[in-house]
């Protein structure tokens, strides 16, 4: 499989969905919010986005799926997979701020090969393909190379259940909130990690995630020539549910995480 096409096929499919889901914002309605669990919430928009991107991602026999409203659950844990989110950043699309993304990666195994994070609102493709850098359009992206925490801006995310852990993190922002120039929390990681590629942001870092909001935008990351790695400094992000990416405060950031996780 010749990534630069996947690549193109991924934006293109980005873009499709995108504009979908834009023309559902201008009309969208509050009763139309569903809930998968506290806090959790899920429209028609999430679930008919990821309807059109497996149809037109299917062309591809023996590639197996993980998505996020699971209408094509196929994956092969260590086979070729399209990773998808239709829609993340559910949240600010229900409530009308304008900060969302559709976020799609091909990856085998565990290695993300190609990936796209289309912002929807702003309408800007993030893409990037293995070993073959990262770009905003036609722009080539680089990450930050501050590597003194105070001289940095950070991103992250705040849960939505496993509150048993929120102390600890809180220890986290409570250091990085005195330490940064500040602490962002916009509401969709796959566009936190492209904008950590692009060095708007220093650092993300998350707990609580999933593949899908994750795999295109460490791609990025990585591709940008950033770090990333899960809250031990492993490699176990992309389905260990935790990850830390930045540019050159990488290891600043980690060792901040790593006193309290």
């Amino acid at each position: 499989m010749e990534l630069e096409k996947i690549k193109d096929l991924l934006v293109e499919t980005a873009i499709e969905a995108g504009s979908f889901i834009r023309k559902e914002a201008e009309g969208f309605q509050s009763q139309a919010i569903e809930y998968k669990d506290v806090n959790n919430v899920v429209s028609y928009v999430d679930k008919e986005a990821e309807k059109r991107i497996v149809e037109r991602l299917s062309q591809y026999v023996g590639v197996g799926f993980i998505t996020e409203e699971e209408t094509a659950e196929t994956s092969d844990k260590d086979g070729y997979n399209w990773i998808i989110d239709p829609l993340d950043g559910t949240a600010n699309f229900v409530h009308g701020v304008p900060h969302y993304s559709v976020s799609l990666a091909f990856a085998k195994g565990k290695e993300v090969l190609a990936g796209v994070v289309y912002h929807v609102p702003a309408n800007e493709v993030y893409s990037a393909i293995k070993g073959g850098g990262a770009y905003k359009g036609d722009k080539k992206l680089q990450v930050s190379k501050a590597k003194v925490l105070g001289e940095t801006l950070m991103a992250t995310g705040f849960p939505y259940y496993r509150f048993e852990e929120m102390h600890r993190y809180i220890k986290i922002l409570e250091e990085l909130m005195q330490g940064t120039h500040g602490l962002r929390r916009f509401g969709s990681a796959a566009l936190d990690l492209a904008f950590v590629a692009e060095g708007r942001y220093d650092g993300f870092f998350e707990y609580n995630l999933n593949s899908y909001d994750m795999a295109a935008g460490v791609l990025l990351v990585q591709e940008a020539g950033g770090v990333v790695t899960d809250f031990k400094g492993g490699d176990k992000y992309l389905f260990g549910g935790d990850v830390v990416a930045g540019g050159a405060s990488h290891e600043a950031l980690l060792q901040v995480i790593k006193k309290y996780w």
